[in-house]
């Protein structure tokens, strides 16, 4: 949750205008404040912070609306004995990149969460550690920490320079931009678990614009944007595509990466577009209109312009109706108010009708490397959707909505 919200509060830093203009500023910053007002509950303490309610194998033994959910709720936390600097430094993100949604609209809100984000970085940093290290049998295989805790503490350094300017913050990136990996490491994919491109691409910002210390991260973001454009463009490519142009990189909810990476590319052609620079991939010159095409065919793809014509946004165009979801799977409570029990619920698991509700707006996991797609709740890699795979492409929506090009 904490990595949609950074990236849900990242679309309102980079396209307020946009979101604005097409009246969804509003709805946005609500959904952050749902989020980062449950962060400051949870971070109980200086060196305190509770990561996971309920246990995920219980829950997944379990089908039933959320409103009659029967597992227990049990709760867990990382501290100074049970380290989670993945997870804290992620929260210390989305509270810092919050503090500046929020600046200018509510600006007791973001000192508040300004000053939490802090607390909790100063955390992540002062006792390391995997969280999946003392959490393992709570947390995986759902959420394993598969990258380690060195992106996330990049990640929660970079919106604290970010939100702060301060120096303290830029000589914490300079001084461990090795040790941490953030400008040694090139990736070809961002997601909740890894933040190293997100960083860098954030970093980059600033060495275009003349602050020292900070090239590494750029040539790094550079690195990035290469191996995930198609072949076509980059000689560098490193991500395989779909036969319809689909960025495809695991068969579970492959739908993360287009999202994210579609949110990448169209953040950095604005950067390189105020910048007047360009990406070299391999001797080729890639501009930011190259980038902010890129990153709209990814969208077209999600929308419906693919080899199956089908939407994998749910209720946009003609898309998938059996979407791996508890609540819209079910009947509603108006229409069936008798309880239904922990395993009954499987009978609509099970079922072949289409969900009786409509998970408005969610993107589901999507086709597979041949753009190949099951519409089956059974088929979780491909029907089932995410908050984190909705967040990154808010912002980038409002974005091509309103015609911006670089």
């Amino acid at each position: 949750m904490a990595f949609s919200l950074t990236m849900l509060s990242w679309g309102v830093v980079e396209f307020r205008d946009a979101l604005r203009r097409t009246g969804q500023l509003g709805n946005t910053l609500n959904a952050i404040r749902w989020g980062t007002d449950y962060l400051l509950k949870a971070s109980t303490g200086p060196n305190e912070l509770w990561v996971q309610v309920g246990d995920p194998n219980t829950d997944h033994n379990c089908w039933q609306r959320p409103e009659e959910s029967d597992p227990p709720r049990t709760s867990y936390k990382v501290d100074a004995n049970r380290p989670g600097s993945d997870v804290a430094g992620e929260t210390a993100a989305a509270l810092a990149a919050a503090s500046i949604a929020f600046r200018g609209i509510d600006n007791a809100y973001s000192d508040r969460v300004l000053a939490r984000a802090r607390r909790v970085f100063d955390f992540a940093d002062r006792y390391r550690g995997k969280y999946s290290d003392v959490l393992g049998g709570e947390v995986c295989p759902f959420y394993c920490s598969y990258s380690g805790y060195q992106d996330e503490l990049v990640w929660g350094a970079a919106w604290l320079y970010k939100a702060t300017l301060e120096s303290g913050y830029l000589q914490y990136l300079y001084r461990n931009g090795n040790s941490l990996g953030g400008t040694t490491t090139t990736v070809n994919a961002f997601s909740w678990d890894n933040k190293y491109a997100g960083a860098q691409i954030l970093l980059a910002q600033f060495a275009f614009e003349g602050v020292n210390g900070l090239q590494g991260y750029k040539n790094q973001a550079d690195g990035y944007i290469c191996s995930v454009l198609p072949r076509s463009i980059s000689q560098f490519n490193r991500l395989q595509y779909s036969p319809g142009g689909m960025p495809y990189y695991m068969i579970n909810t492959n739908m993360q990466y287009v999202t994210s990476s579609s949110f990448l590319l169209t953040t950095y052609a604005k950067y390189l577009s105020a910048a007047r620079r360009t990406v070299n991939c391999g001797g080729r010159q890639v501009t930011a209109a190259t980038l902010i095409s890129a990153a709209q065919s990814q969208v077209d793809y999600i929308l419906g312009r693919n080899p199956r014509g089908l939407s994998y946004m749910v209720g946009f165009g003609r898309y998938p109706t059996r979407v791996h979801h508890r609540a819209a799977s079910m009947p509603s409570m108006r229409t069936h108010p008798r309880k239904i029990q922990c395993l009954e619920g499987f009978n609509w698991f099970h079922s072949w009708n289409s969900n009786p509700n409509v998970a408005m707006g969610a993107i589901v996991g999507g086709p597979n490397q041949n753009d190949d797609f099951d519409d089956a709740r059974q088929k979780i890699a491909q029907t089932e959707p995410a908050l984190y795979v909705n967040s990154p492409i808010v912002g980038v929506l409002s974005e091509l909505a309103v015609g911006r090009r670089y």
